[in-house]
């Protein structure tokens, strides 16, 4: 079990604050200093907050270290692929593994809706046909710091996601070494975290056998061409795009076919919404499990990176951001300099795929005092972010309008 003197190695300096939602963002400059939060979290979740390495990391937000959770400032997002020391941190449970020997481990493929079963080691792992894909991971409770009511859960900024470029074998080739039966209906994933305690529910995860067998559902054992940091699921994570990170899971141990819906808890019992409330496919094995369903893709989102919440500009700001969603691509930003009186149209950058993040920028003029400078991004498939969160008793799926306070001097 990772200790906290294991698990830390120093503190770090904090970065720029950003805020996002149709209130005009508060403007806390004390705090900016500590961690780039944002002034709209609980007061007790930035009182606690702090800059602290991990281990192979550059300083990241610390709001717990057992499990440990840690986000990004938003200053490491300034580009679309975010390097692999600057990558967030997400356990649920708190006994995860202090190192893995990679020469011993295996991975076990089976279960009763397979015909066979396989251990596979890391080098057979490697054997097979690679494929690379840029992609998302972000938490499903990313943002849910920011929502009014507060609700419970980890209260994140904007921070508990990244975008890197995963490289391993496709999902399905994994599979056909075992062979599936024609009844399988998911694929159940567990990983070498436990609990504390033998009370805690292991943290295992299923997916549908249609997401498994796409092209981009991958093992990977490689992270924008390094292999995987620790705290980042080493030596082989689960990497499914377009869907938020509750299935990604890290330091993979086993991969099993089942005939049956997997009901263990962290299925039947959490990362559920309310039906119907959202846009994305449906989990339909699961559908019958409860009175809400399991959140699945991402919604369209996102984020300005410069300038920062409070920043003193003159004369005209260039205005940065990146935008994503679940895997339809980003069509548009617009961007606002007015509080959303008016509207013009980001130019986008590099298209790194579907699933990536798409930087975009656009130039607005800055008068005299307060400004409130907003974006909002609009997918291939015709969906925008809101005006109105959503609520939901997790806190998933937070997409309001990005927005920042500037003050023109």
């Amino acid at each position: 079990m990772l200790t906290r003197r294991a698990l830390l190695e120093g503190a770090g300096a904090g970065t720029a604050l950003a805020a996002t939602g149709l209130a005009l963002p508060k403007i806390d400059q004390a705090k900016a200093e500590i961690a780039g939060l944002s002034a709209d979290l609980p007061s007790g979740v930035r009182g606690e907050a702090a800059m602290e390495r991990l281990p192979g990391k550059q300083p990241l937000i610390k709001l717990t270290y057992r499990p440990p959770n840690y986000e990004a400032p938003i200053d490491y997002f300034k580009t679309p692929i975010t390097p692999n020391d600057k990558f967030f941190v997400r356990y649920h449970l708190s006994d995860i593994p202090e190192r893995i020997d990679i020469a011993k481990w295996t991975l076990s493929v089976g279960g009763d809706g397979a015909n066979g079963s396989v251990d596979l080691s890391f080098a057979d792992l490697k054997k097979m046909p690679a494929v690379e894909v840029v992609a998302v991971n972000q938490c499903s409770g990313n943002r849910r710091g920011l929502f009014q009511p507060h609700v419970p859960g980890v209260e994140w900024g904007y921070g508990a996601m990244g975008c890197a470029q995963w490289k391993g074998a496709k999902l399905k080739d994994i599979l056909a070494k075992v062979g599936l039966k024609a009844d399988a209906v998911e694929i159940v994933v567990d990983g070498a975290d436990k609990g504390a305690v033998d009370k805690t529910p292991d943290f295992i995860k299923s997916i549908p056998v249609s997401k498994a067998m796409e092209d981009t559902t991958i093992v990977a054992y490689e992270m924008n061409g390094a292999p995987l940091p620790h705290f980042n699921g080493f030596p082989a994570r689960l990497v499914v795009p377009g869907w938020t990170g509750t299935y990604w899971m890290k330091h993979l141990t086993s991969i099993k076919a089942v005939i049956k819906p997997f009901e263990g808890f962290w299925m039947k019992a959490a990362y559920r919404i309310p039906r119907d409330k959202f846009p994305g496919v449906k989990f339909a094995s699961q559908e019958s499990i409860g009175p809400n369903t399991p959140i699945t893709e991402m919604v369209v989102n996102s984020l300005i990176t410069s300038p920062s919440n409070g920043a003193k500009i003159k004369g005209k700001a260039t205005v940065n951001g990146i935008a994503w969603d679940g895997g339809s691509g980003i069509k548009m930003v617009e961007v606002s300099g007015d509080g959303g009186k008016t509207w013009q149209k980001a130019t986008l950058g590099k298209d790194l795929g579907k699933y990536a993040f798409r930087p975009w920028s656009a130039a607005v003029a800055v008068g005299k005092g307060e400004q409130k400078i907003m974006a909002r991004a609009t997918n291939n498939a015709g969906q925008g972010q809101l005006t109105e969160l959503i609520q939901n008793p997790a806190g998933y799926h937070h997409n309001l309008y990005a927005a920042v306070a500037i003050i023109g001097v």
